[in-house]
Parts: structure tokens; C-alpha cells; sequence
């Protein structure tokens, strides 16, 4: 019985050593385990993603603490690629170097950046397990136009459907927009609109309203954003209009006749008499009868016939004509005769002189009976004359009542003088 009990206690002895020898271990181990990992290198921070324009240059930083004696070594993850190791490049690539400060910092140059170098690079250190961290390398381009898969100036026929394409290339994909070279509205399927989204714009039913520049805007965020212009000419017959149809003029007067027209391709645009026989201006001529002027304005075109010194002979119908390729169309201007109108002052000064004398005379009946003013305007003229002679007349009346009052003064003095002298002798 006192066996079995001193087994025990020594069995219970032995459990005790034994985890207090377990104890012991683990914590050395601990604490080796932390000795250990304080010795190796550790990363002081992630590498940052860099985005960097196709052409640029990039830079890759890889900051590691507690080198020691271990390596760094830059690796293309993508193509498991080893780029450096330690002081040394290891890739035959020309534009990938090295720089290094102080065993701490380790930075990867990558010049004139391509699209190819798009992707991951890692940055290890040689300790076992080996430690790495990775960095995105976004590589940009701007937008380009493709020129062979874009259209160019196009001539279409009016009331026909036209399609301009736009394709453009870059990264991130480029977004494309149309509107016109001036910025003015146009009519887009029904609807005004200053902007079309996408590669390609379609018209139906284009018109000549839509003829104009247009301008194919790619962009995606990295500048510069890039265009191409686009002229779309719109072809039609002429067509023509005459704001005025029967003009009026009197003898010896000058007169313009006009007309306007739109056509493209361009037209030819000339005047005829009512005989048919082709105006020629006589613009370069000193004193010419014609002189015929066009003025452009896109499209449309305004015919403009100048006739000097009118004549009886000039009287009658006049023609112009428009012509291109697809068409041709005229339209007729009567030029009549009318009155010429009074002369803007008729009334001659002997005229004048009677008038004056007839109102100075007080016989009105004279000058209303004269036959010299013969317009308002003259009337007016002639009641100016009116008007100043009776102002006259009204200092002729003050003279002659100052002279009245010196007729009473004079006498009223002598009789004032004769009773003076009366009692001078008196007294």
C-alpha cells in the first residue's frame, strides 16, 4: 500500500517536470523565434501603382529595412522576367536601370514607357521563405484618329442618306462625339441637336442645310484629346428667288436689279435682256451702262445688275440665269418707267422777290395766286419768307407810332418855353 502511494507521488512529480520543461522550451523557442525574425529584412511600405503616359518614364520604388547581408531583386510577375538582383541588371532590355540609396531604398527606371510594359512587378528579398512585394505599372495613351478606317470628305447627292465613320485607338478606350466646325445646331433624325455620340454619324435625307465642316472629337481622359475635320458638300440644282419682280425708275436715274440663287456645285450666273442678248459688265469702263456685281456667301450667291443713266431703250424685261451641272433655272425683273419727281427747289428768286413785295404791299390775294411754289417743301420755304416780313412790317408799325409820340412832345415844349418867358418879362 505505501508502494503504490509513493508511485503516485513520484508519477505526479514527473507530470510536473514535464510540463514545466514543456513550458520552458515553448518560451525559447518564443523568444528565438523573435530574435530570429527581428534579424530579417521587413518592407517599410508598399509599393505604390504608378500610371505613367506611353512615352514617359516610369519609376518604381522598393524601400526594405534590415537588409543585411540579403539581396533585393526586381521581377516582371507577368513573364516571370528577372529584371535585377542586388547592384546588378540582369534583363537585356536598354531602357530598364537601377538606382539604389543607401541599401534601403532600391528603385527600378523604366524609360520611354511602352505598352508592353503594362503590368505587375514584384521587388523580393532573397530570405527563406522568400519575402516580395508587387506594384502595378498602368501605362496610358492618348486618343489617335485611324485614319484608313475613317471617312474623309464626302460629296453626296441632296435627299440621299450619308454615313461618316470615326475610328479612334488609346487606352483606356476613347469615347467619340461629332458635331459641326462652327458649333451651330443641326437636324440629326428629327430632332436639332449640337452633338452625336459614337463612331459613327448617319444622316437621312441629308439637305443643304447639313453641307459644312464636321468634326470627329476622340478623347479619353489623357490628354490631348485629338480631332479630324470632315467636309460634307451637299450637290443640288439651282434654285432661285427674286425678292422684287417689277422695279420702277424714271429717266436719267440708276437702279440695281437683284437676284439670289443657291446651287452647288457653284453656279453660273448671268443677265440677259428680254431679247436674249447677254449683259456684259462694263464694270472696268469709266461711265459703263452695266456693272454686274455678284456677292458669295457659301452656297448662295445674290446677283446684283446695276443700269446707269437710265433711257427710254433700257425700259423692259431683264432675265437672270443660273446654271451648274445638275440643272439649270432663271427668273424675270420688269424694270418700268416712272414719273420723275419735282425738282426739290422750282421756285426762282425773282418768284420770291414778288412774293415779298406782294405781302410788304399788304395785297395777299397776289401771292396766294402765284404759281412758283409748287411742293410742301417749297410751301414751307415760302412761309419762312412770310414770316420774316412780317417781323419787318412790325418795326415799320413802332416807327411809326414813336414818331406820333414826337408830334405830341414838341408843341407841349413850346408852350411850357412861351409861359416861361411871360412871366420872365413880368417880373
Amino acid at each position: 500500500m505505501n508502494s503504490m502511494r509513493t508511485s503516485t507521488h513520484v508519477n505526479a512529480k514527473m507530470t510536473f517536470f514535464i510540463r514545466l520543461y514543456c513550458v520552458i522550451w515553448i518560451a525559447l523557442l518564443t523568444s528565438c523565434s523573435s530574435t530570429t525574425e527581428s534579424m530579417y529584412p521587413r518592407f517599410a511600405e508598399p509599393i505604390p501603382n504608378v500610371t505613367v503616359t506611353v512615352g514617359r518614364d516610369a519609376l518604381l520604388a522598393c524601400v526594405v529595412d534590415n537588409l543585411r547581408g540579403f539581396k533585393v531583386a526586381w521581377v516582371r510577375m507577368d513573364t516571370q522576367t528577372i529584371l535585377s538582383i542586388h547592384h546588378n541588371i540582369i534583363t537585356q532590355n536598354p531602357r530598364i536601370s537601377l538606382s539604389y540609396n543607401d541599401h534601403r531604398s532600391w528603385y527600378l527606371h523604366i524609360k520611354s514607357v511602352q505598352e508592353v510594359d503594362r503590368g505587375w512587378y514584384m521587388c523580393q528579398v532573397n530570405t527563406d521563405p522568400m519575402r516580395s512585394r508587387k506594384g502595378y505599372l498602368q501605362v496610358v495613351v492618348p486618343p489617335s484618329i485611324i485614319d484608313n478606317m475613317t471617312s474623309t470628305d464626302m460629296v453626296v447627292r441632296e435627299g440621299s442618306d450619308v454615313t461618316l465613320v470615326c475610328r479612334a485607338s488609346g487606352y483606356p478606350e476613347p469615347y467619340v462625339m461629332w458635331r459641326r466646325e462652327d458649333g451651330q445646331d443641326f437636324n440629326y433624325n428629327g430632332e436639332s441637336v449640337s452633338v452625336v455620340d459614337g463612331e459613327t454619324l448617319t444622316i437621312a435625307k441629308v439637305s443643304r442645310l447639313h453641307m459644312g465642316a464636321y468634326l470627329c472629337i476622340a478623347s479619353n481622359g489623357v490628354p490631348p484629346s485629338i480631332s479630324k475635320r470632315i467636309m460634307l458638300m451637299v450637290q443640288f440644282p439651282p434654285m432661285l428667288s427674286i425678292p422684287n419682280q417689277l422695279e420702277g425708275a424714271y429717266i436719267g436715274q440708276d437702279v440695281t436689279l437683284e437676284c439670289h440663287t443657291e446651287a452647288y456645285p457653284s453656279s453660273i450666273n448671268y443677265w440677259t435682256t428680254d431679247r436674249g442678248d447677254m449683259i456684259i459688265s462694263e464694270m472696268e469702263i469709266v461711265g459703263g451702262k452695266y456693272e454686274a456685281f455678284p456677292m458669295d456667301s457659301g452656297y448662295n450667291k445674290f446677283m446684283m445688275l446695276k443700269i446707269r443713266n437710265i433711257t427710254k431703250e433700257d425700259f423692259g424685261f431683264y432675265k437672270c440665269i443660273a446654271k451648274n451641272s445638275l440643272g439649270e433655272t432663271d427668273g424675270i425683273i420688269k424694270l418700268d418707267e416712272i414719273p420723275a419727281p419735282p425738282s426739290a427747289f422750282s421756285t426762282t428768286p425773282k418768284a420770291i422777290l414778288d412774293n415779298q413785295t406782294f405781302k410788304k404791299k399788304g395785297r395777299h390775294e397776289n401771292s396766294v395766286t402765284n404759281d412758283a411754289v409748287s411742293s410742301n417743301f417749297q410751301g414751307e420755304v415760302y412761309g419762312e419768307q412770310i414770316r420774316t416780313f412780317e417781323f419787318g412790317d412790325e418795326e415799320n408799325s413802332s416807327n411809326v407810332r414813336r414818331s406820333s409820340i414826337n408830334y405830341v412832345f414838341i408843341p407841349f415844349c413850346l408852350i411850357y418855353l412861351i409861359n416861361t418867358l411871360r412871366h420872365w418879362a413880368l417880373s
